[in-house]
């Protein structure tokens, strides 16, 4: 039981709140691209991708593994972009600031989707099987993981030049 819930129920919430984390992410992500602040829902993909990180810790485990690594660097990212946006309101250097913790912890996200999905979805796992605890591993998780690895870096380099709201309230 986690939180008065079975740990399936609670893998589902966490679930979801990752899925909406990385929905409201892209969406704010590619209206960044095109220098569009959309402060509501950009304030909904800040809240639920530092939940999907607060929830991951709420599973039970008996060491610190790599996901919980994943975790903390994320959140200590999320607070560092939660300062440049709300703090900072994007001023001077925190503009580019706020690009990169956002959407790195935004990737952090997608790294995760993408191993778990090739854990948990059968036809992914015969792709790439892992022997836990060990990640899956293989050409295709590698060519996945690059692939989003790449998208990922020159989205960020080009909202780095391109994110120039004219203001965000």
């Amino acid at each position: 039981m986690v939180l008065g819930l079975s740990l399936p129920a609670f893998t589902l919430v966490h679930v979801v709140i990752s899925l909406i984390a990385i929905v409201a992410g892209l969406i704010v992500m590619f209206g960044m691209l095109g220098s569009k602040s959309a402060p509501g829902l950009t304030a909904i993909f800040l809240l639920f991708t530092i939940l999907t990180s607060v929830t991951g810790f709420l599973f039970p485990f008996k060491e610190l593994l790599p996901s919980h690594m994943v975790g903390i660097l994320s959140l200590v990212l999320l607070a560092i972009a939660c300062i440049a946006l709300y703090v900072m309101k994007l001023s001077g250097v925190w503009r580019p600031i706020y690009v990169v913790t956002a959407l790195v912890s935004l990737y952090l996200n997608v790294f995760v989707l993408i191993t778990q999905s090739f854990l948990k979805i059968p036809a992914l796992a015969a792709l790439a099987p892992a022997v836990p605890p060990a990640p899956p591993s293989g050409p295709v998780f590698a060519v996945a993981q690059g692939v989003a690895l790449i998208f990922f870096v020159v989205v960020i380099i080009g909202t780095w030049r391109r994110f120039r709201p004219m203001a965000f309230a």
